[in-house]
């Protein structure tokens, strides 16, 4: 007989907010081991990196290379899709060529309406992933009142699914993976629980009590969004939801579901898996990119590697409550942004603001600030300015001589402010304290964040806060100084200042949003200030990642946002070749998320997420929506494009680009 579920009410904190093992140390989540195949996973072992073929899966031999070049690549584990039994079938040849050209790496299939084919395919390959909201429910959209009988009830003709291929996977020795995705939770989950994170670890912990009930726990849980702050939220859930409901510990799968392509994919990718990683959870990884499924390799290494040393190379930090240290004293099952009172356009209800560092840069040039956002036309000598404007512009002890647009401010250093009312001083602590000239409506006020704890602060009307920490591990010391401040019950805005001295581009979109967005996801940080000391010529860099960083953390959009899947064995056009097609004609409508799904299995879900849809439903069938609403079906793929911008402008949404865009 299955166990009962929790109550709904079961997501109210009752024994205080710890999902990590430690909030002030890096500490890996202790789990059990799982086997797949030779490859063991979990916290005795290293972080395990892996992706997802693209090329059709009945194309053995075009299957076969594309393995061997993601093997090579350092691909950990290789996951083929098997939408039907002709799929699952063939994984045997692909396996079997493989073995042939001395590759041995586990081989996960990947399972979404087809339970026979996941019974065969567990058969073959070393693991298995099946997603509950869509293995044994089809997905109508429709809200049903359940009572807790007519629940039960299903969760019966679910395990009457779901147990033989448990059966199976025990008998193989196959491990599974049971991954929940935002965008295809099962209208009874969502009738019960609602489109929340708590939804989305019911969905698998549905599934996860059958296997335990059958003593099988070969299982990775994974719980993944395109929506970064529902995806960090659903996998510190499932993590005290394990510990507190007497589950096994399991380890965890992280990715962020379409992340995109480009420095955006990386940057929302970091954001959600980073963030995670930083608290010690995830012990395999797997970065989503529109890309060639190799090219994501190098991006999750790189994410990994960081942790490798981190306990050895970060400073010790002092927990801000000593009696419960472990517990996070916000709610990190929500996002909700810090409540700070309004300074001219930092706090309150504006936006995160971005302050471009070019104190480097001893004679700043019109031209200059084009890496910024803001463009000078000489013809009808006035200023323009992109959706990616910074907001200032930190100049250090240097001077500007010329008059800058009404769309950006300057910061000095405080030695060198003559009293400029347009011009606004930074000052450190001790200058602060010391100080007789301060600016009667901003002052920007720098302190480490080890001692906000010890400098005494006031709720001052004319201060920005901006902080900083040089620990390797600097995301828990800048969120132990948010702590503290919420502590003393300051409300005073704060800007994250984060220095990236010793790192090459491709790791500063990688390490800034892991480090910042993990803040911004607990809605800390009323601006970004990035800078990479000793290279003066990142200046369209460093603004390009701070927009980045605020835009996939949902803090600020600035810019059209793609949803659009990695491309896998199941996708129904190019997906890379339509994806940059969709964005060279769109990608000037600021605010606007355009979903771009290779299959059916995620498109109607993920839509939710998103205003307009473009999803494969067909060999060079395209099916286009508003919203969760299907408005065009069967769209040729050659017009589908055309379409899809006719729909917005039907609906009120589209704007010509600028002669700056």
């Amino acid at each position: 007989m299955t166990r009962l579920i929790d109550s709904p009410n079961a997501h109210l904190i009752a024994d205080g907010n710890q999902y990590a093992p430690s909030l002030w140390s890096y500490q890996r989540r202790e789990t059990i081991p799982v086997q797949i195949g030779d490859l063991y996973m979990g916290s005795d072992f290293p972080i395990r990196i892996q992706s997802m073929t693209t090329v059709d899966t009945m194309d053995t031999q075009g299957s076969i290379e594309q393995c061997i070049r993601m093997i090579d690549a350092g691909c950990e584990l290789v996951r083929i899709t098997a939408p039907s039994v002709k799929e699952a079938q063939n994984l045997e040849n692909i396996r079997n060529g493989l073995r042939a050209r001395g590759y041995h790496t586990p081989l996960v299939a990947d399972i979404h309406f087809t339970p026979n084919a996941a019974e065969l395919a567990a058969r073959i390959v070393e693991k298995v992933r099946i997603n509950p909201g869509n293995y044994a429910d089809k997905k109508r959209f429709e809200t049903i009142d359940y009572t807790d009988v007519s629940y039960q009830a299903e969760l019966d003709r679910i395990r009457d699914k779901f147990l033989p291929l448990v059966k199976i996977c025990k008998e193989y020795g196959t491990a599974m993976r049971i991954g929940t995705n935002h965008g295809s939770l099962s209208d009874r989950i969502l009738s019960r629980y609602g489109d929340t994170p708590l939804g989305m670890v019911e969905s698998a912990l549905e599934f996860l009590r059958i296997c335990e009930d059958e003593q099988y726990s070969n299982i990775v849980l994974s719980m993944k969004s395109s929506n970064t702050q529902v995806m960090v939220e659903a996998y510190r859930l499932l993590s005290k939801k394990l510990a507190d409901g007497g589950f096994k510990a399991y380890p965890m799968h992280l990715g962020v579901t379409e992340a995109g392509e480009g420095e955006d994919g990386r940057i929302k990718s970091a954001v959600g898996i980073g963030t995670l990683l930083e608290d010690g959870l995830g012990d395999t990884i797997r970065v989503s990119l529109t890309e060639d499924p190799e090219f994501e390799i190098p991006v999750a290494q790189e994410l990994v590697h960081r942790y490798e040393f981190r306990s050895a190379q970060s400073t010790p930090i002092e927990p801000v409550t000593i009696e419960k240290p472990y517990v996070s004293p916000i709610n990190p099952f929500a996002h909700e942004r810090r409540q700070t009172h309004e300074v001219a356009n930092f706090g309150g209800h504006q936006v995160p603001r971005v302050i471009a560092d070019f104190s480097q840069m001893p004679r700043i040039q019109m031209d200059d600030l084009k890496a910024i956002g803001h463009f000078y036309l000489p013809e009808p000598d006035k200023w323009a300015m992109n959706d990616l404007g910074a907001d200032y512009i930190f100049t250090g002890k240097h001077a500007i001589d010329f008059m800058l647009p009404n769309g950006l401010k300057q910061i000095v250093n405080a030695a060198f402010w003559d009293g400029n009312a347009h011009v606004f001083p930074f000052f450190t602590w001790e200058e602060w304290c010391d100080a007789g000239n301060k600016h009667a409506d901003l002052n920007f006020v720098l302190v480490e964040a080890e001692d906000i704890t010890s400098i005494s602060l006031s709720n001052n009307s004319n201060v920005i806060l901006v902080i900083q920490s040089s620990n390797v591990h600097q995301m828990a010391a800048l969120r132990r100084g948010f702590f503290a401040l919420n502590q003393q019950n300051i409300q005073i805005p704060v800007v994250l200042k984060m220095a990236y001295p010793n790192v090459d581009e491709n790791q500063l979109q990688l390490f800034a949003p892991t480090d910042a967005g993990g803040l911004l996801i607990d809605g800390f940080g009323d601006g970004i200030m990035l800078s990479m000391p000793y290279m003066q010529d990142k200046n369209a860099l460093l603004n390009a990642t701070a927009f980045g960083i605020l835009q996939a953390s949902r803090v600020r959009i600035s810019k059209t946002e793609y949803i659009s899947c990695p491309s896998c064995g199941r996708t129904l056009f190019d997906l890379q070749e339509t994806t940059a097609k969709i964005r060279q004609v769109t990608d000037h409508l600021k605010g606007i998320k355009i979903g771009i799904m290779g299959c059916i299995v995620n498109g109607p879900g993920e839509m939710a997420d998103a205003d307009y849809g473009y999803v494969g439903i067909g060999k060079d069938k395209i099916a286009l929506y508003k919203g969760q609403e299907v408005v065009k079906k069967s769209v040729p793929a050659d017009s589908a494009v055309d379409e899809l911008i006719a729909l917005i402008k039907e609906n009120g949404d589209w704007r010509e680009p600028s002669i700056n865009e």
